[in-house]
């Protein structure tokens, strides 16, 4: 899993949304909410959703290197299989995010919301076969307060993690409709930068919004205690997103909605595999540019 993750020539599918942005996900997939009525079925549609894409002919780890899971998902079967096996089967190597959501923003970013259960969690990741966990908090402005509350907090956590042997991926998210957006990148890199130095353990990895100025994070992709930078879309289109992150040369893609956007419950197979497969060469292409 090491060696696919980090030589590995493709991108990391998200498949990662909460209870908060399940009904999101299902309207954009052509459920409405209408179609269920608690949380159960919910979660039980946007399941059918994922299975339907993780057993799907093209996801396999040519293009896709590493999916990130929902805990609901990594408890989960698809294809007769425990998800995270199936995936592995497939080299695709799974990843469970492992946040409790967002706190009120406070000094310009959102921090995460306090998550007593995190090693318990770990602890049932090792066992299911899982590589590594992913957290995201969000950084909506340019404060300088805030961007170093939220990467301490962000590499706290990550230790908690690294002492199970699972590998963090590090998401402080800036918001791309900032006004703010290029001051709060350089902000990141430098805090990040600075929280790397004194980290003692093994290498992390990191998910961020793409630079407002390409190449920007070119350091934190060449840092020897990063195994590997990924982005995430953070609103665009694919076809933006894409063109966005072929600006920057060694970071690769982990995109939830712009990797799910033209999916649809009522596709038949040909037609869900078809596109789903489109979308999945089209990003590979522009992580691997």
């Amino acid at each position: 899993m090491l060696d696919q993750i980090k030589s590995g020539q493709g991108f990391i599918a998200a498949l990662d949304q909460s209870g908060g942005s399940t009904p999101k996900a299902l309207k954009g997939y052509g459920i409405e909410e209408d179609a269920f009525s608690n949380d159960e079925e919910m979660f039980g549609l946007i399941h059918a959703m994922r299975s339907r894409i993780v057993t799907a002919p093209c996801f396999n780890g040519e293009k896709v290197i590493g999916a990130i899971l929902f805990e609901r998902t990594m408890d989960g079967d698809a294809g007769g299989k425990p998800v995270p096996a199936l995936l592995w089967e497939r080299g695709v190597v799974p990843f469970l995010k492992v946040d409790k959501g967002l706190e009120a923003e406070a000094d310009g970013v959102q921090l995460m919301k306090p998550n007593p259960d995190l090693d318990a969690l770990c602890e049932r990741a090792v066992a299911k076969g899982v590589f590594g966990t992913k957290m995201r908090s969000v950084v909506n402005l340019a404060n300088p307060a805030g961007v170093k509350a939220i990467v301490e907090q962000q590499f706290a956590e990550a230790k908690r993690i690294a002492a199970h042997g699972l590998v963090p991926i590090i998401e402080p998210e800036v918001n791309i409709k900032s006004a703010e957006r290029d001051g709060a990148d350089r902000l990141l890199l430098q805090e990040i930068t600075n929280a790397l130095e004194s980290w003692d353990g093994a290498p992390v990895m990191l998910k961020l919004s793409l630079p407002t100025e390409p190449g920007l994070f070119q350091p934190l992709v060449d840092h020897p205690k990063v195994l590997r930078v990924v982005a995430l879309s953070g609103g665009f289109a694919r076809p933006e997103a894409c063109a966005e992150l072929a600006k920057n040369p060694g970071i690769i893609a982990s995109f939830s909605r712009a990797l799910l956007e033209d999916l649809r419950h009522q596709m038949d197979d040909d037609e869900f595999n078809n596109s789903l497969g489109g979308a999945i060469t089209e990003i590979h292409a522009a992580s691997v540019a």
